[in-house]
C-alpha cells in the first residue's frame, strides 16, 4: 500500500520488483499467483479481485465471514480455470495424514469422542483479532482449526451443533466459545478463547485407545509436533515425532504444484463446508444455544 515501504522490503528480501498498490501488483502479467494474508474481512474482496485478474489465489483462513460468500470464488475458479484455495496449512502436515490413517485403520477402535482446545491471550485493541468489523474474534480466527482437523481426520461432517459465546464488553468480539457437534458415529466438543492462557490440543478417543496431539495447529511455533497413540489400558504409548517439518513450506509447494496441474490443494467446497460449521455456531448462540441441524 506504500511504494517506499514496498521498495525497502524488496531490498531486504532480495525481491526484484515491488509495487505501490495492490492494483499495480495484480496488473503485472509476470505474477502468476497471489498469497492473501489480509484481515479476515478483506479475504473475499481481494481473492475475487486477484481471480478476476487471472491470478491463482492462496488465501489465509478463514476464507470468508460466512459460507455463502465463497460462491463467487467457486464460479471464478471454474470459469477461469484457476487454483483458488484456503490456506489451511494443517492439512498439509504429515502428522494429520498419520492421524487420518490411524483412525481409518482402527488403531483406536471405534472413534467415539473428539476433544479440542485452542486459546491465547490478546487484549490489544489495535489488533484485528479484537476488531469485529475486521472479522476478529475466537470463532473466525481459531475456531476453524478444531473443525477442519476433525473433518480432515475422519472424513465426516457434523449432523447438528450447538454453541455458547461470551463476548468482550469493550471489543464486542467472541472471547470464549464452547461448541458441541454431533457426527453420525462420534461427538466433537471444543472450546476457544482469545483471553485465556495459551493452549492447544486435540484428542481422538476410541473404545480401544486414543490419539493425542499437543501441538495440533501451530507446529514448531507452539511446540514440537508429535502424535501419541495410547492403548485401551493406558499402559502402552506409541509416539510419532515430526521434528523438522515446516507445514507452511509444504503448503506453498503443493499450491505451486497445483498451479502446474500436479498438486492437490484444500478445495473451496471443503472451505464452504468448514465455514458452515462456524456459521452454525454463531446461529446457535444467537438462538440461545439451540441445536442447529445441517442439511
Amino acid at each position: 500500500r506504500d511504494k517506499a515501504k514496498a521498495e525497502a522490503l524488496a531490498r531486504q528480501c532480495g525481491a526484484p520488483v515491488s509495487y505501490g498498490s495492490y492494483e499495480e501488483l495484480l496488473a503485472d502479467p509476470e505474477v502468476d499467483g497471489i498469497y492473501i494474508p489480509l484481515h479476515t474481512s478483506g479475504h473475499i474482496e481481494w481473492s475475487v479481485k486477484a481471480a478476476e485478474a487471472g491470478k491463482h489465489v492462496l488465501c489465509e483462513k478463514p476464507m470468508s465471514l460466512n459460507a455463502s460468500e465463497i460462491d463467487p470464488l467457486i464460479a471464478l475458479r471454474d470459469q477461469k480455470g484457476l487454483v483458488i484455495s484456503e490456506a489451511f496449512m494443517v492439512t498439509y502436515h504429515p502428522q494429520w495424514a498419520l492421524v487420518r490413517k490411524l483412525i481409518s485403520e482402527g488403531a483406536i477402535g471405534n472413534l467415539r469422542h473428539v476433544d479440542g482446545a485452542f486459546s491465547y491471550f490478546l487484549k490489544d485493541a489495535e489488533n484485528m483479532r479484537n476488531q469485529v468489523d475486521l472479522g476478529g474474534g475466537a470463532l473466525l480466527d481459531i475456531g476453524v482449526y478444531p473443525t477442519v482437523t476433525t473433518r480432515f481426520a475422519t472424513g465426516a461432517e457434523p449432523q447438528r451443533l450447538r454453541a455458547s459465546i461470551e463476548r468482550d464488553p469493550d471489543f464486542g468480539t467472541d472471547r470464549y466459545v464452547r461448541v458441541e457437534a454431533e457426527f453420525e458415529a462420534f461427538n466433537l466438543v471444543f472450546y476457544l478463547s482469545t483471553q485465556m492462557a495459551q493452549r492447544q490440543q486435540m484428542v481422538f478417543h476410541g473404545d480401544e485407545g486414543y490419539i493425542q496431539l499437543d501441538t495440533p495447529f501451530n507446529a514448531r511455533i507452539h511446540g514440537a509436533a508429535e502424535v501419541m497413540v495410547w492403548n485401551q489400558k493406558h499402559d502402552k504409548m506409541q509416539k510419532f515425532p515430526f521434528v523438522a517439518v515446516d507445514q507452511y513450506r509444504l503448503q506453498m509447494e503443493e499450491f505451486v504444484r497445483a498451479t502446474q496441474g500436479t498438486g492437490t490443494v484444500f478445495s473451496l467446497e471443503n472451505s464452504q463446508n468448514n465455514q458452515r460449521v462456524i456459521d452454525a455456531a454463531f446461529a446457535s448462540d444467537a438462538a440461545g444455544g439451540e441445536w442447529i441441524t445441517f442439511e
